[in-house]
């Protein structure tokens, strides 16, 4: 029996002897590599995590005490030690465990996560909570350097240099967040990494002085109580001393006992404690140490080749925006590009490569990305923002405020829009719609496929305010490219009349697909006709924002039914809009809305999440037929 199977449940890793944790590491990590190839998953930053998490579970007790994984991306480690090895065979597949923390899912996560720069703010809370409770339980989050960037950690550490217990910060440098990190911040953590020369040199004064005899051990104390100026001569920019917060480090990430020993000693001191660990990304696995940005986020893969079990077939949308800003970039000069620290996954990084000067990585700080975008569009330049949609949430006011109220030609490319799978409800983009419908001034378009993304692209740089274009996760959809009129504001494009009006009919549909529906509109509309003998009118709406009323209250007028479908929660959505132009229509059609039913959505495969919600075409099909013939 290997020494992982001996951990049925939490806290059994207190009985595996402290010389055996380099191989329970690497059991861990082979368990790790073998499960994530099957299923997809988070892998670099899990296994370079290893080491760190099994320190902290050798001293703490679980699930009383309380640790806050930052983002949550490098919490398999601590859901193994907590008996859920058993089932990575469905991680992050429907119905089965999540990718991240869930407070649902078990006790020992204390807090769900998901975004960046949470963990300490939640950390500090629970300390308040426990100190207002009598309680005495030990708390500590595990932050990378990368989610150090977000202006939402400096808040944290304001207000923990105040706090008169414990907390510790367990912060994970390993010089990578998705990309790599950018910024004044790492550039202070490079200097701090080199503490180590400040370390050695004051072990070995110290040892040299005690072995001085009579006065050794007085000028050996004397040197103590000026230890902090001395750090300061040879490690600059101790921005945490400066804060009041007591700093440790930089140690050896992947040494389960030194770390366990120092984090004993930090929960000890009954303070607030900053420990910096040093890890390497991908650790003990060749290609991710080699490769950590392509092996964060992966679907399943050959562990030997690290090759992908189903390559890519064809463009996805982001291909189709990074090639397309890529060739406006060469036509325009004006044209800058903005990435929160996600170049990389958001298309830029072509663009990035062609125009470094005129592309900008700002560090996981999305607000801060918004209005520095507002900022360039002032100066003349056309600032084009790429951010995944459930990371847009974090700038609304930025957004609302600082660009969309003064009107400024900014371009935000919104990836990830619409259910996006196995990273679950906090990176679902079903949301964007809903916030996004409700700010003036913007434009917001959901272009149909491969074509009508460039189109929309080519619309929103000439455009003379701000425009929103949100597109799914996946391959582009190319069904309709030979089929692409010219975008007009708050126009939207009809793919084909319906064979029934003006003919003696029983009942009459129009479908209105939003964005990503428009592939599933096609497939209803095109077994409409093949089953039922009549064709069905498909419009595009393209435009969320200005919404094409004219064209809503002529179908209303021209059909007896008409079918919404959309990607989206429903409180918000395009079919509520629909539905309200109805209602002040007199000849009054019956709309059928097709949307995201709940406003939660739990993780699993795309498809697999639409046909639990009823959004497939097999679904969708059979209810308008339903409600036809009734």
């Amino acid at each position: 029996m290997s020494i992982l199977d001996t951990i049925k449940k939490e806290n059994d890793i207190k009985d595996i002897p402290i010389s055996d944790m380099p191989e329970l590491a690497q059991e861990i990590r082979e368990f790790i590599i073998n499960s994530v190839s099957k299923t997809g998953g988070h892998l670099a930053s899990n296994l370079g995590a290893v080491e760190i998490t099994m320190a902290l579970h050798l001293c703490m007790n679980l699930p009383e005490d309380k640790i806050v994984f930052d983002v949550g991306h490098q919490s398999y480690t601590h859901k193994i030690l907590t008996g859920r090895k058993d089932d990575f065979y469905k991680l992050r597949q429907f119905g089965g465990i999540s990718g991240f923390p869930k407070t649902s899912e078990s006790p020992c996560d204390c807090f769900n996560t998901g975004h960046s720069s949470t963990s300490i703010s939640a950390a500090l809370g629970m300390a308040r909570a426990r100190d207002l409770n009598g309680t005495d339980e030990r708390i500590c989050a595990v932050i990378g350097d990368g989610s150090m960037t977000g202006g939402m950690v400096f808040e944290a550490l304001d207000q923990l240099s105040e706090l008169k217990s414990g907390c510790l910060i367990v912060l994970n440098d390993n010089e990578m967040s998705i990309s790599e990190n950018v910024g004044g911040l790492s550039s202070s953590l490079s200097r701090f990494r080199v503490g180590k020369s400040y370390n050695e040199l004051k072990t070995s004064v110290e040892s040299a002085l005690l072995d001085i005899p009579s006065v050794g051990d007085k000028v050996a104390k004397g040197i103590k109580k000026s230890k902090d100026s001395i750090k300061n001569l040879f490690v600059p920019g101790t921005i945490f001393g400066d804060m009041g917060i007591t700093y440790v480090g930089p140690i050896d990430g992947h040494d389960v006992e030194t770390m366990k020993n120092i984090f004993e000693a930090a929960f000890r001191l009954k303070k607030p404690v900053i420990v910096h660990v040093k890890t390497v990304k991908g650790k003990g696995y060749g290609i991710a140490e080699r490769y950590p940005q392509h092996f964060h986020g992966l679907g399943p893969f050959d562990p030997v080749t690290g090759k992908a079990r189903d390559p890519k077939s064809a463009d996805t949308y982001t291909d189709i925006f990074a090639s397309k800003l890529v060739c406006l970039g060469a036509k325009k000069k004006n044209i800058v590009a903005i990435t929160a620290a996600m170049s990389l996954g958001t298309g830029v990084r072509p663009f990035q490569k062609a125009y470094p000067d005129r592309t900008f990585d700002v560090g996981i700080a999305e607000q801060h990305a918004l209005t520095f975008a507002a900022g360039l569009a002032t100066g003349g330049l056309i600032p084009v923002v790429a951010i995944y949609s459930s990371f847009l949430q974090r700038g609304y006011d930025q957004l609302l405020h600082d660009i969309c109220l003064q009107k400024l030609h900014v371009v935000i490319m919104i990836d990830r829009s619409g259910i996006v799978g196995e990273d679950g409800e906090t990176h679902m983009g079903i949301y964007d719609t809903a916030y996004l419908r409700s700010i003036p001034n913007l434009t917001v378009i959901a272009p149909k496929g491969a074509r009508d993304l460039e189109d929309a692209m080519d619309y929103a740089i000439n455009a003379d305010g701000p425009v929103a274009i949100k597109y799914p996760k996946g391959n582009a959809y190319t069904g309709l490219d030979d089929k692409n009129l010219q975008y007009l504001t708050g126009k939207s494009e009809v793919i084909n009349f319906s064979s029934q009006v003006g003919e003696e009919k029983t009942h009459s549909l129009s479908i209105i697909a939003v964005g990503s529906m428009v592939k599933t509109a096609v497939e209803i509309r095109d077994r409409i006709r093949q089953e039922e003998g009549y064709e069905p009118q498909l419009i595009s709406l393209r435009f969320i924002n200005p919404l094409d009323e004219d064209r809503i209250r002529e179908t209303a007028e021209q059909f007896d039914y008409i079918a919404v479908l959309e990607e989206s929660v429903r409180r918000g959505s395009v079919g509520e809009a629909v539905g309200y132009q109805l209602s002040r229509c007199e000849n009054r059609a019956k709309l059928l809305h097709y949307c995201i039913p709940t406003e939660v959505v739990s993780h699993g495969s795309v498809n697999r999440l639409k046909e639990s919600m009823g959004l497939d075409t097999d679904s969708i099909y059979e209810d308008i037929l339903k409600h036809i013939k009734k």
